[in-house]
């Protein structure tokens, strides 16, 4: 068997992460407005939402919404609440239907009461389906994550529960909107740009990184499949010397 053969063979990563990156320059080389870019990525999360379940990807995270992005213009941050408010209300009986489970992370007290009481919902609705994980990262940024973190494990210490000790790499993780998600094992980020730009910044330590051309709007099974590949031919040595695991 051929080595391009063993790869296409090969199991995808459990959990993949990507940096969804080129809505707004997909739309301007279109000479259409940002707005027109956002609605065009919703149908690329919705391919590779499919192609990863047909893959049997088990986690599948999505940068959807930074906590820098709400410092866009009024009219665009607008726009992309109304799209989420759409696939909150539209997606949701599918992913329901294909087995999906939904998670929201991030700092949901920036985001309108009615949007959380959506996330709440789907939440709930999809919580005991076993097939893939979607997890989607909204109003989030892993600065703010991991200080709140520390903040609470800070306070655990103060009020007695815990000791100074006891404040290790597991509790902090522990402490994590991600605490009960596996780390990533591929991050991707499209439009070619070669930032993590704030995101998952714990978890990502020994993530392999693929960067493509691809603005997310054309993104999908085939550039999917394309970086898991490339994956494969990674040697995943999580820190140690040269011919170890």
């Amino acid at each position: 068997m051929s080595g391009a053969a063993v790869l296409l063979n090969a199991r995808p990563p459990a959990h993949i992460a990507i940096i969804m990156d080129g809505n707004g320059r997909w739309a301007t080389r279109r000479g259409l407005p940002r707005t027109a870019g956002h609605k065009k990525g919703v149908e690329a999360v919705r391919r590779v939402l499919e192609a990863a379940r047909e893959l049997g990807v088990s986690y599948l995270t999505l940068f959807s919404f930074s906590s820098e992005n709400w410092s866009r213009p009024e009219g665009e941050v607008s726009e992309l609440m109304h799209l989420l408010r759409f696939y909150l209300r539209g997606e949701i009986a599918t992913l329901h239907k294909n087995g999906v489970r939904l998670r929201i992370i991030g700092d949901r007290s920036r985001l309108a009461p009615d949007i959380v009481t959506l996330i709440r919902n789907a939440e709930t609705l999809t919580a005991n389906n076993t097939g893939l994980t979607l997890v989607m990262a909204l109003s989030y940024g892993s600065r703010q994550e991991i200080a709140n973190a520390a903040r609470h494990l800070a306070e655990e210490v103060k009020a007695g529960r815990m000791t100074a000790d006891q404040v290790t790499v597991e509790s902090l993780g522990a402490s994590l909107y991600t605490q009960d998600i596996p780390d990533p094992d591929l991050v991707i980020r499209t439009s070619g740009e070669k930032r993590i730009s704030n995101f998952l910044l714990w978890q990502m330590a020994y993530a392999e990184l693929v960067f493509v051309e691809t603005l997310w709007p054309d993104f999908g099974r085939q550039e999917l499949d394309d970086a898991i590949q490339e994956f494969h031919r990674r040697d995943r040595r999580y820190g140690a010397t040269v011919g170890t695991r």
